[in-house]
């Protein structure tokens, strides 16, 4: 690969579709952990708890939320942030990203509520039809943004 095409793949930060779709999410999973903490987007805040299905912080009086889940959004937020420096690192994010929604979606329909060992994140049924939204639509944008016929199919440059 010669310098004028190595040039050619590389973009700038959130320059391509994928990498704005990444930043996008980061910037909403990144209000989303803020907002978890603020008095009056979150009810109850003097209930929650660091960690366990007790607490009765409710993010937008909907979704349950602990100190926890509001690191984890966070988190996830910084991810996308950093994903959306390059297309590879935003379409993993956005993969991998939607696998875990889907598997803590599974997570609150057999583990939270119960008393279960392993129930640590306070979930509701709320919070599980969003992380399920979360999940598909991570996977599904992660595979389909940014990819045409012509770059599949190898007929036009890689990008």
């Amino acid at each position: 690969m010669n310098d004028t095409t190595r040039s050619a793949v590389r973009h700038r930060y959130a320059e391509t579709a994928i990498q704005k779709t990444a930043l996008a999410f980061g910037i909403v999973f990144a209000l989303v952990g803020i907002a978890g903490f603020i008095p009056g987007l979150t009810t109850n805040v003097d209930t929650m708890q660091f960690a366990g299905h007790e607490s009765e912080a409710l993010l937008l009086g909907i979704f349950q939320v602990s100190i926890l889940h509001n690191i984890v959004h966070l988190l996830f937020g910084v991810a996308g942030l950093a994903a959306a420096a390059t297309a590879r690192a935003s379409r993993l994010y956005l993969l991998v990203g939607g696998v875990i929604y889907l598997v803590l979606w599974l997570y609150g329909l057999f583990v939270a509520g119960s008393d279960m060992g392993g129930n640590f994140v306070p979930l509701n049924s709320a919070d599980n039809w969003l992380h399920l939204v979360l999940g598909i639509a991570m996977v599904l944008l992660g595979f389909l943004v940014g990819r045409d016929r012509a770059t599949t199919t190898g007929r036009a440059g890689r990008v």
